[in-house]
């Protein structure tokens, strides 16, 4: 209707976007982020923190200043007495009464950590049982990796063994293919923000995988739901039948991602940014990139790539040559479209067989009904009201 805005069409599945017509500008898009992703591993690289890396931690008394003034402290005694060692993160931690400033740092020996402690409450006044460290061993992180990527893998079997059962080993493909382009773009801009890469990074990442993964089956569902029994007839092709199911469940998604993003985008944004809550940054950010990736992926990488790999099956490309095949000959005039008149066709042209079958079981106009005419009725008697033989006459 006239007047309607885009959201009631997109609410109603209306839109008529064209998703998979353009699905050659998707994939190079998509080629582009990996790309520029794979440059961010390779020149910034990442950020680890103690727990990857190695390093130290300490805990100072929030009474002894501000953040600020506490980290410049810090840096002061571990240039003198750590060996050149600097602070990698610093952030307030606790609540009211028990509140401390965590300083994490660079690897020290035990002997600098020392010296560092005695440094530092020497600066700030208070005693050295005040300032506690501790050490983490970068041999802790690399288990915790290990761990992940095993936990990565299964997860990804799993999903292959119950795509290809619910639906079939093109989706699956297909769903796989936008949950590795998830984890490549959210790492990559994870690399180019900067942010530390802690335990809840690597449980953040696991987390987006299941969201992904909803967004593609709430897709692929209903391509199925439009696709059952495609080449039983000849007025859509495969991709326009998984074009509209885009379209009928754009708005499911958007919604979907919408709810989710929200409070996560208030974990990163006011949690980390202006409450000062920096534990939260580095889980709010992989969450809310990865979530906002995922939308996107399942609608222009999971359903054209799959809508690519079925075209290369030649039961549906026979269909799709014969609804095309079909629609050419409509735009010629040599089948008539319901409702349209049937241009005057001369001795020389070829009959379609279609048309042909439809008017051979038309009813002429005028004739009666095929079928075993009744006797013994005034209505069976021969045209010109003559009598039957043997009849009695009036």
């Amino acid at each position: 209707m006239a007047g309607e805005g885009l959201a009631s069409r997109l609410y109603r599945g209306e839109a008529g976007l064209n998703i998979i017509g353009r699905r050659k500008l998707w994939f190079a898009v998509a080629a582009a982020l990996i790309l520029l992703s794979l440059l961010s591993f390779l020149v910034r690289g990442f950020n680890p923190g103690i727990e990857f890396a190695g390093g130290n931690s300490f805990q100072i008394p929030a009474s002894v200043g501000t953040l600020e003034d506490a980290e410049t402290r810090v840096d002061e005694a571990l240039a003198t007495e750590g060996g050149g060692a600097e602070v990698v993160t610093a952030q307030q931690v606790g609540g009211t009464g028990t509140t401390v400033y965590e300083m994490r740092t660079s690897q020290l020996s035990p002997d600098e950590a020392n010296a560092v402690t005695q440094a530092l409450a020497t600066e700030f006044g208070i005693q050295t049982s005040d300032i506690s460290y501790t050490q983490v061993s970068e041999a802790w992180g690399s288990q915790v990796t290990q761990r992940a990527l095993l936990g990565l893998v299964i997860f990804v079997a799993l999903v292959m063994v119950y795509l290809i059962l619910r639906f079939e080993w093109r989706m699956a493909v297909a769903a796989v293919a936008s949950l590795v382009m998830n984890l490549i773009l959210t790492a990559g801009i994870y690399s180019m923000v900067g942010f530390e890469v802690t335990p809840s990074t690597v449980i953040g990442f696991l987390t987006i995988l299941g969201f992904a993964l909803y967004d593609v089956v709430v897709v692929f569902d209903k391509v199925q739901e439009n696709t059952r029994g495609i080449t039983a007839n000849n007025n859509q092709t495969y991709g326009e039948a998984a074009n509209l199911a885009i379209n009928q469940s754009l708005m499911r998604s958007l919604n979907t991602s919408i709810v989710a993003l929200l409070p996560v985008g208030g974990l990163l944004f006011i949690g980390a940014g202006l409450l000062g809550a920096g534990t939260l940054k580095d889980l709010g950010l992989v969450l809310f990139v990865g979530m906002a990736v995922a939308f996107f992926s399942s609608i222009t990488l999971a359903t054209p790539l799959l809508v690519l790999l079925k075209n290369m099956e030649p039961r549906i490309q026979a269909h799709n040559k014969r609804v095309l095949g079909r629609r050419a000959a409509i735009e010629r005039g040599e089948i008539a479209t319901k409702g349209a008149p049937r241009p005057a066709q001369s001795a020389d042209e070829p009959v379609d067989a279609e048309a042909a079958a439809m008017a051979g079981a038309a009813p002429k106009v005028g004739a009666r009904p095929a079928g075993k005419r009744p006797t013994g009725t005034r209505g069976g008697r021969p045209a010109g009201g003559g009598n039957r033989p043997g009849g009695k006459r009036r």
